[in-house]
Order: structure tokens, then sequence, then C-alpha cells
């Protein structure tokens, strides 16, 4: 008789975006699109190695000290500190006051600030955006916590709820943690003006919430590093002085390491008294679970952030991938407005970063994925990253002949 262990689980639905993935890869028609998953592509719809990541591997493969040695517990030490000081700026960064350990991309930054937060209360309460990257509540329900929305979005409007979020901030249990999309939001593609997040910043600080940044777009809102760490600069700003704040921090985007899994994770406190304590906790922690982060695509990164010649390269670089992907929104909108498709398509354009939250239906979007090959998420979200030259207008007519369709 065998043991039933495992026998009676449930199977499981994939991941929705990994299918989208898979079932683009299996579809033989020549002209299909993938906008589905947040991967960086050139114009000729091929992956890019970034100058910067290849003259960094060069230098790595002729350095004679390098080795396959285990990393210490919280993973590269400079890397940490180079990609604190992105974030926060050298002005504002405080060593006696920072935590910085390296993690499993920005997935297992999100994860492992999500364990630390349980062990520190499992009562505290986590609010997400509505709508958010579809990982987000996988990643705090596993760690067990109570996680609530704020609204973030109006559809009818294509714009910023920021009167439902302030209510939601207000309304909410004092010190609860707000997990804040640094810049380039996931789905809708829509930051916060300056002026927003101001009024954002201060009400969490007058209700004293906790603010944890999640920066996985750095650099690929703006193509400029500083102004896409403007929230957060400003979130040290308000909070600092009274509650820790948590950056999660990945280089999938920003540097194309999407494979080596390269991220930290960062807690700026009040004072330094209790660094010494929540580095133990973190080395604790990260022990069980992965023991130590992976080192290659570490050190990659590091020489990027810590040499002038690839960190130079590495600004050209995002600069390239940020104009292409603007680019394409403005040649998405332009060609739905001169097909004269239904409705306003201003928001794709004035939308920042890899993504567009469209407005196509769940109904439009399988259309487009049976009818034309276009292949995007459920809830209308398209990676904007997945538009070229070649297939941007093929895209355009493929919404015309959907809209127009569900529009009859």
């Amino acid at each position: 008789m065998s043991d039933s262990l495992f026998e009676k689980f449930e199977a499981l639905p994939p991941d929705a975006l990994f299918a989208i993935k898979a079932r683009c890869d299996a579809d033989a028609r020549p002209q299909k699109v993938d906008l589905g998953i947040g991967a960086y592509r050139d114009n000729n719809g091929k992956p890019w190695v970034l100058p910067s990541v290849k003259m960094s591997e060069l230098q790595y493969s002729q350095d004679p000290s390098h080795n396959h040695e285990y990393q210490p517990i919280a993973g590269n030490a400079v890397l940490g500190e180079d990609a604190a000081k992105i974030l926060l700026g050298v002005d504002l960064y405080e060593k006696d006051k920072t935590v910085s350990t390296q993690t499993l991309s920005g997935t297992g930054a999100l994860h492992v600030a999500a364990q630390l937060i349980y062990k520190g209360d499992p009562t505290r309460e986590v609010y997400l955006s509505n709508p958010t990257w579809a990982n987000h509540r996988n990643i705090f329900e596993s760690s067990h916590l109570q996680l609530k929305t704020y609204p973030y979005w109006k559809e009818d409007t294509k714009t910023l709820d920021i009167d439902g979020w302030l209510k939601t901030i207000e309304a909410a249990k004092k010190g609860s943690v707000f997990v804040l999309h640094a810049c380039a939001h996931n789905p809708t593609g829509m930051d916060p003006t300056p002026e927003e997040w101001e009024q954002v910043l201060d009400a969490m600080a007058k209700y004293h919430h906790i603010a944890l940044f999640d920066s996985a777009y750095q650099g690929f809102a703006s193509g400029d590093l500083d102004r896409d760490a403007k929230a957060i600069r400003l979130g040290h700003a308000k909070l600092s002085k009274q509650s820790p704040i948590i950056i999660c921090q990945s280089f999938s985007k920003n540097l194309g390491l999407y494979g080596e899994r390269i991220g930290c994770l960062h807690i700026v406190n009040p004072t330094s008294a209790s660094k010494a304590n929540i580095i133990s906790q973190l080395s604790t922690l990260t022990r069980s679970e992965y023991s130590n982060p992976p080192a290659y695509g570490a050190d990659i990164a590091s020489r990027i952030l810590s040499q002038h010649e690839l960190r130079d390269q590495w600004y050209i670089d995002m600069k390239t991938m940020s104009s292409r992907i603007y680019k394409m929104r403005v040649e998405l909108r332009n060609h739905l407005v001169a097909l004269k498709t239904p409705g306003n398509w201003d928001h794709i354009e004035k939308q920042c970063g890899m993504f567009s939250f469209t407005g196509l239906t769940p109904e439009m979007v399988e259309r487009l994925e049976t009818k034309h090959a276009v292949y995007m998420a459920k809830n209308g979200r398209a990676s904007v990253a997945g538009l070229n030259t070649s297939n941007v207008e093929y895209v355009a007519k493929s919404i015309d002949e959907v809209v127009h369709f569900f529009s009859s």
C-alpha cells in the first residue's frame, strides 16, 4: 500500500503569466506577439544583454582571483552597500542605520521581508495596492500575514485613485505596512505625481504607518536612477525618524539579469541601536531558507555599481531601454488613434515603465490571443517591451478589431 502523504494533493492552476509564455511558445503562428512576460526585448524581439553587463562579465572572466566559493549569508557586502546608495543617494545613506542583505532578486527580498515582519508581529496588517503585481499576494499570504488593499486605479478614467488611497491610510490600524511601488507601477504603469507622493507619505507619517517600497524598475520609468528613486528618498525624509523603512530591490530588469536572481533587502532604521539584532534575525532566517545567495550575478552587478566606466555605460543602457519602450508607447497610441479605435488611448502614452494597463477586458484579451496570436495578461496588462517597429502596427490593428468586435 502506497503512502498517501502527497496523493491527496489537489492540482493547483499554473502561474498565469508563465502559462501565457508557454502558450505563446507553443503557438506556431508566425505573427505571434508576446506581451505577457515582463522582460525587455530589443527592436528585433530578442533578449538583450546590456553592454555594461558584457563588460563586467569580461572583467570577471579575466580575473584570476574569481572562484565559486560560498558567499557569506548576507551575500556580497559591497553590492549591498552600493545598491542601498543608488536607492537612497550617497547623502542620505547612513551605514550605521542601514541593514542590507543580498536576496534572490525582488521576489526573494519581498519574501524575506514578509517573514521578518511576521516574526516581529504576526498580527501586523499589510496593505497592497489594488491592482498590484500578482505575486505580491502569494508572497505575503505564504508568510501568513493579514492582507488588505488600498484603492489605486480608477478604471473609468484610467487615473490614480488618490482620494481612496488617502482615506485608506487614514482608516488603517496604526503601524500598518503599506507596500508601495517605488516607480513604474505594475500593472498600471501609472505613478503618483510628486505632489501625490507628498500627500501619501505625509499621511503615512501622520498615522505612523510603515513603508515597504518595492523597487523592481529603478531606471526603467524615466531612464534615470535618481529620478526613479525620488519616492524612496521622500519616504526616507518623512518616515525614517519614526519607523523603519523597508526596501525590496531587484536587478532583474535594470541590469537584465533575470536568470541570475540578484536583489537586495534594505532596512533603514530610525537609530543604530537595533541594527545588530536585525542582522542576526536575517542571518538565521536566510540560512534556513537558502543558506547564502548566488555569487556570479552579484559579482557582475557589483562591478557595474562600483566602477565609473561600467556605471556610465549602465546609465546609457537604461536610457536605451526606457527610450525604446516610450517610443513604442507613442507608436501604439498613435496607430490606435489613426485607426479610430473606439475609446481614448492617451493613457498608454502617459503611463511609464515596462507595462501598460490597456483597459482591455478579459474577453478582449482572449480574442486577441485566439484570433490574432497577441498574448497579454488577462487583466489587460501588456508588456510594452514586447513591441517593436515590426509588430506594433499589427498589434494596434489586432486591438482595433477586437474592440470593434465587442463594441458592435
